[in-house]
């Protein structure tokens, strides 16, 4: 701190009486007064205080810090210094004036001094180096650490308002840093791209370099310091365990703790979430991680389980990613060994042979599945009946295969055995009953009572599913068994399957019925040939022989049909303006019997078509117009020329194509008007229409005739291929209908052109603003000879009525006379009515 010397306070004088003489604004009386001044800078003069009589000199007394003073004799203020905000705020003194003796003439005055901060201060962090831990998949933006620096600047300047940053970052293996850094707060956590790379595998350590800046880090000319953050990575204790295996049906006392699971954040909420929607999960996770099993698991009712574990912050946030629960429940042997049937009944013929396999007992073992508690033994526990011998069976232990062990078995010893078959797992057992029948086998063909059944007549028009014939052949085997029903087939004599033969099973019998429709003029005759066969193969040795065959001749008789048409329908297109007498067609038809045939027509109501009657040809026999019937249908019919009775019909449908034969005109579904008065400009759309098919046409062409009224009037321009706006080109239009020629185009091939005249109204509007048509008062009377009709027609009416009571009055009275008590009866229901 500098103090003043002579040659200083010289100055000082020389200053004062400078600024006295130039009468500045830093000179007043004695008085309260607060000054401030900003730290460093110096000497300086605050301010003079003028002497008032009989003062003649000033006193100081207070915190001058040795460098605040005032000059005696002429009151100058001084600061011969610098002042520190850091070392002191506020310097508060006492000034009063003295008179010659020393006395108090006034005061003592307040005087105070704030010391106003400057930016002089660097940041400083708190701790030379920091070290930090944070966990692999941490929640990005989750503070793992806090860096803190200070600033001895005034807090409430920018001067201490300091913004942390990372400034280099080793290693930086990414193009995005793993870190970042709160610049208000210094904390310091997992970036995004941290979050999901952090690997204490790859790289378990990190520096970074933080900055902190004062003035809020806004300025070139702020203070900046830096530090080393040394960051340790650590395995994420957010981890899902490994898959649980719990054992079925266990007898401890639930709930039994089967995990634990830990966030790498304190603090947090654990929940199970639900991957299947089950009616009660049978599991709950604790506070602390915890995860539980609740009750007893059954693996026959579900062998896995699949749930999320989250954790959540306690604003309901996710903290870390749901891990996946993974349970599968361990079978033990509780359940026995279920036959698959109540009885399992095999079929053995006579003739199998020793070692053959006959059938398979099946079981089955609700436990898991290829494990040790769901292995299954098969073993014969009884036979019955023991003939000829109590082995006659085997049974595979593994697959519950039946064999038979010896020799052949026989249907005169036994028709039926009896097994009882053992099957057990490692823990239970289980009775299978098995029933084994021993069938006849098939050594014995069917044959026929008769060889040949002679013939049979039908008539061609015979309805189909006719039964025709009943025929039958015998089996010396089994009845109903494969080895004795008997199915019959033409064998020879009918290339079209025209006839079926069906078997009734009970009685063996044949029913010969007619398939497909009988053709006198195709196939007069079938020479049949039928076999019988049995569904079950004949044993080795046996085989079918002319026994087992019949004949059957089949003679079908002419019967007189109509003729047919060679198609179902018939179909033609022409153009609509074809000439009268074009050949449309030719429709074809022929007689079975080969009769000669005649054509007509029917339903041909527009006279449009005729029809040779020899040859079919069908021709136009006036002009055609697609716009009156776009398809126009007919029925042909032919008949035998020497019957008219035997006859047929087949539509003919002839579809017309158009031509461009009709003139546009304008469409009249709403009157054309205009609101009266008219100011000009006003437009009403138009449009035109065509009766050909609009594929004739791509748009239509409005113009106005070449009429100079027309011109002078009326304007029209194009809106769209079917509509154009009709406009007025000016507003003196009378109250009246007018004549607007217009010319329409349909420009079509070849283009048509018309002229019409449209009506235009230009009328009084009525508030829904459409044309209001005034009826004048004198058209509303009847004419004379009007008011003459309605006349007579009442006066008829009252003529009517009158002659109808008269009639009425008089049958009451005859009645009355009659019986008259039924008419004063009836007298009084009137009144009361």
């Amino acid at each position: 701190m500098l103090k003043p010397c002579g040659l200083q306070f010289l100055l000082l004088i020389h200053s004062a009486t400078w600024l006295s003489l130039e009468g500045l604004s830093v000179t007043g009386p004695l008085k309260d007064m607060d000054f401030y001044v900003q730290e460093g800078g110096g000497p300086r003069i605050l301010h003079q205080f003028k002497l008032e009589p009989p003062a003649v000199s000033f006193r100081t007394s207070g915190e001058k810090a040795g460098i605040i003073d005032i000059v005696p004799r002429t009151g100058i203020l001084y600061i011969n210094g610098s002042l520190d905000w850091e070392t002191k705020q506020v310097h508060k003194l006492q000034v009063e004036s003295l008179d010659e003796s020393g006395n108090r003439v006034n005061g003592p005055y307040a005087v105070t001094i704030n010391v106003v901060d400057i930016n002089d201060n660097p940041p400083e962090f708190n701790q030379t180096k920091y070290y930090g831990v944070v966990r692999q998949n941490s929640r990005p933006g989750k503070p793992f650490m806090y860096v803190h620096a200070t600033d001895r600047d005034d807090p409430t300047t920018p001067h201490a308002q300091l913004s942390y940053n990372i400034l280099h970052h080793f290693p930086n293996p990414y193009a995005e840093m793993l870190f970042q850094i709160d610049n208000v707060t210094g904390a310091i956590s997992p970036s995004r791209k941290g979050s999901y790379y952090l690997d204490p595998q790859k790289q378990d350590t990190f520096i970074l370099v933080v900055s902190v800046k004062d003035m809020a880090g806004t300025t070139t000319n702020a203070f900046t310091s830096s530090v080393d953050v040394i960051i340790t990575v650590k395995e994420s204790l957010w981890k899902a365990p490994p898959i649980i295996y719990i054992k079925e049906n266990s007898t401890q006392v639930h709930p039994v703790n089967i995990s634990k699971v830990q966030s790498n954040e304190p603090g947090v909420i654990y929940g199970i979430f639900e991957k299947e929607k089950l009616p009660r999960l049978p599991f709950s996770i604790s506070e602390n991680g915890d995860i539980y099993v609740t009750q007893p698991l059954d693996r026959e009712e579900k062998d896995t389980y699949t749930f999320y574990v989250v954790s959540k912050d306690n604003t309901g946030e996710l903290v870390d990613k749901p891990l996946q629960i993974h349970i599968i429940v361990e079978d033990i042997n509780d359940n026995p060994p279920v036959c698959q049937q109540d009885l399992t009944v095999i079929e053995v013929q006579e003739n199998e042979k020793g070692g053959s396999n006959i059938g398979t007992v099946f079981a089955t073992d609700m436990d898991e599945k290829d494990s040790l508690n769901s292995r299954l033994h098969f073993q014969i526990q009884s036979q019955e009946p023991e003939l000829p011998s109590n082995n006659l069976f085997y049974i595979q232990q593994d697959t519950g295969a039946l064999q038979l062990t010896g020799r052949s078995l026989s249907k005169r010893e036994s028709a039926r055995y009896f097994l009882k078959v053992l099957v057990t797992d490692p823990q239970f057992e289980t009775i299978c009953n098995v029933e084994v029948h021993v069938i006849d086998i098939n050594d014995q063909i069917p044959i026929f009572k008769n060889s040949d059944y002679g013939s049979v007549t039908l008539a061609e028009d015979t309805p189909i599913g006719s039964v025709i014939l009943e025929i039958e052949a015998t089996d010396g085997d089994e009845p109903a068994t494969g080895s004795s029903l008997i199915i019959y087939q033409v064998k020879e004599g009918d290339p079209n399957n025209t006839f079926t033969i069906e078997t009734d099973s009970e009685t063996n019998r044949g029913f010969i019925r007619i398939n497909k429709a009988l053709d006198f003029e195709t196939m007069p005759v079938y020479d049949l040939v039928i076999n019988a066969t049995n569904p079950e193969p004949l044993v080795e040795g046996v085989t079918y022989n002319s026994s087992s065959l019949t004949k059957l001749k089949v003679s079908v008789t002419n019967v007189d049909e109509p003729p047919a048409f060679q198609k179902p329908f018939y179909k033609a297109e022409v153009s609509e303006d074809i000439p009268v007498n074009t050949l449309v067609m030719t429709v074809e038809a022929y007689d079975p019997e080969g009769d000669s045939v005649r054509y007509s027509l029917e339903g041909d109501v527009r006279k449009w078509l005729r029809i040779d009657s020899a040859t079919g040809q069908v021709y136009t026999a006036s002009p055609l117009d697609r716009e009156t019937e776009e398809v126009y249908a007919v029925e042909v019919v032919v008949s035998e020329l020497n019957n008219a009775a035997r006859k047929s019909k087949v539509w003919l449908s002839l579809h017309l194509r158009d031509v461009n034969d009709n003139y546009p005109q304008i469409a009249t579904d709403y009157p054309t008007f205009f609101c009266y008065p008219v100011s000009g400009g006003e437009r009403t759309l138009i449009q035109a229409t065509d009766a050909d098919e609009q594929s004739y046409y791509s748009k239509f062409t409005f113009s106005l005739a070449d009429d100079r009224n027309a011109g002078n009037n009326w304007e029209i321009s194009k809106f769209n291929a079917t509509h154009a706006f009709l406009s007025l080109k000016h507003g003196n239009f009378e109250e009246m209908v007018y004549d607007v020629p217009i010319i329409l185009n349909d420009n079509g091939k070849p283009p048509l052109e018309n002229k019409v005249n449209l009506k235009v109204s230009i009328c009084k509007c009525s508030s829904e603003n459409s044309c209001f048509i005034e009826i004048e008062r004198e058209h509303s009377w009847p004419t004379a000879g009007q008011a003459i009709g309605i006349l007579l027609g009442v006066l008829i009416i009252i003529g009517a009525i009158l002659a109808g009571v008269f009639c009425h009055m008089r049958y009451k009275e005859k009645n009355e006379k009659t019986n008259p008590k039924d008419a004063k009866d009836n007298a009084e229901l009137n009144r009361l009515t």
